[in-house]
């Protein structure tokens, strides 16, 4: 009898609990019993595995075969395992040494010819591998992935009869080598290519300083969707550990491959209006992240907001909040992260007119317009602005004026966060109550500003510290320590459209 234990890593949202795979062979008829909540994919693996090692040219015990993939309450998927099961029944049948398997994560899918595959969704295990202080053996195809992590033992194997080879002292292994980490984004559009709506590039360089929610009200053509746009050409660059988490989302999805060469700019999502809410919030039967987990660290662009289905709409109170999205199914929790910044555009009504003032069309219509957008909703927002649109006039003397590029407000941007994660070690949007009290002072002119406003546009307790928020993020932006009145004047300009424009 023998028996030989391995690791390697589950996927369980972006966590990666580790697997213990224990192979055991015993006297008796042959049989090959997988046990551990394997689910198809991982128990048609008996037959990969039997003829990967037949093709690689080891023997298949015909013996009493007990494969355990521990811990036994925890759902198995996919073909990862397949590597570290045939590495374990090769070391309990003594065709290979055994004496540093220890020190190793295995990963692969294995082909009947014994090829080791990619495997789907690999970067979080391979940063929890790491983190453990394993070595890891993954596929070329892998390599890649791998790369991004910097300090990462990852050595890369073809098939399982080169792996073999090298545990039983053969040719060594070649190591993946970690990518330089790039600092240069490019990016095709620029802030400049907009004309005129001054106002609203003001609104944006502040949302951005901050990391504060916008949302851009105004007739058609007025460059609503071009402002939300050129957002991310003017955040800061995502550090090592935000961009490794937002490619970590990505790699799991499997929607999308990584482009490994811009993986460091933030996100940008943009779904169409008739997204479900499912695939906006992230769900299924084995829930999968949504447009919000996506856009994590980056931008979440909703254009058209009022053409999107309320239900939907309303599931994105709670991460706007909290930052994080909690999935829970029959047989599955999972929790993503969702700290997105959120811009949104919507014209003043349903038939697209100049404002409010002058628009066309009927009080029903209006009214089903209004009801899309909850006040709660609203009230998470923290800027909310009009669009004005420009006359030919002013157009074609825009044309001639200097406008300001993304590169020079993305450097005020960045200085505007040092200063904010210096202070406080986050974001002003982050300010919890007490931060808000210690970094948020006022005098009793000020205070008395603010209450009166709060009286007059019946806002809530949560718009109060979200109008403090933006007040500091405004007096940061003009390098001052303590917010002024004209601080909180144009933060509070930046709030009444919520009542204005779209009502209670």
């Amino acid at each position: 009898m023998s028996l030989t234990q391995l690791t390697t890593r589950a996927q369980e949202g972006i966590q990666a609990p580790e697997i213990s795979v224990e192979v055991h062979i015993s006297n008796g008829l042959p049989a090959f019993t997988m046990v551990g909540l394997p689910e198809a994919a991982v128990r048609e693996s008996r037959d990969r595995v039997r003829s990967a090692i037949i093709n690689s040219g080891f023997e298949f015990p015909s013996r009493r075969i007990t494969v355990n993939l521990a811990p036994a309450d925890l759902p198995k998927e996919g073909g990862r395992y397949d590597l570290a099961i045939a590495v374990g029944i090769l070391a309990a049948s003594q065709q290979i040494q055994t004496q540093s398997l220890q020190n190793y994560d295995f990963y692969g899918e294995l082909a009947l010819s014994g090829e080791c595959r990619q495997i789907r969704g690999l970067l979080p295990a391979l940063i929890a591998s790491k983190n453990a202080g394993q070595k890891i053996i993954i596929p070329t195809g892998n390599e890649t992935e791998a790369a991004m992590i910097s300090d990462i033992r990852a050595f890369k194997i073809e098939s399982l009869s080169q792996l073999c080879t090298a545990i039983n002292g053969g040719k060594a292994l070649n190591r993946v080598k970690p990518d330089p980490f790039d600092q240069t984004l490019d990016f095709d559009i620029d802030l400049s290519e907009v004309y005129g709506q001054h106002q609203a590039k003001r609104a944006l360089e502040i949302a951005a300083s901050g990391g504060h929610h916008l949302l851009m009200m105004g007739p058609p053509g007025t460059g609503k969707s071009m402002l939300a746009h050129r957002m991310t050409t003017i955040l800061p660059h995502m550090s090592e550990q935000e961009a490794i988490t937002s490619a970590s989302i990505r790699s799991i999805s499997n929607q999308q491959n990584i482009d490994y060469r811009t993986w460091r700019q933030r996100p940008f999502q943009s779904p169409h209006h008739t997204v479900s809410a499912v695939a906006l919030v992230g769900g299924g039967s084995n829930p999968k992240p949504g447009e919000i987990s996506l856009a994590h660290h980056g931008v979440l662009f909703l254009d058209e907001l009022t053409e999107f289905d309320r239900y939907a709409i309303e599931t994105l109170r709670e991460p706007l909040e909290t930052g994080k999205i909690h999935i829970s199914r029959a047989s599955r929790q999972i929790e993503y992260p969702a700290q997105f910044q959120l811009v949104a555009a919507m014209n003043p009504c349903p038939g697209g007119c100049e404002s409010i003032n002058h628009c066309q069309c009927s009080a029903a219509q209006l009214n089903r317009y209004k009801n899309k957008l909850s006040v709660p909703f609203l009230d998470r927002i923290d800027i909310q602005i009009e669009l004005p649109r420009l006359d030919k006039n002013q157009l074609l003397q825009q044309k001639n004026e200097h406008h300001q590029s993304s590169r020079e407000v993305g450097l005020r941007v960045e200085q505007c966060r040092e200063l904010q994660l210096k202070r406080q070690g986050g974001l002003n949007v982050d300010l919890g109550n007490r931060q808000i009290e210690n970094f948020c002072k006022i005098d009793s002119k000020t205070e008395q500003l603010l209450i009166t406003s709060i009286d007059k546009l019946r806002l809530s307790a949560r718009s109060y510290h979200k109008l403090l928020r933006l007040a500091r993020t405004i007096a940061d932006m003009a390098q001052v320590e303590q917010i002024k009145s004209d601080h909180i004047a144009e933060a509070i300009g930046y709030r009444h459209q919520d009542r204005q424009q779209v009502g209670c």
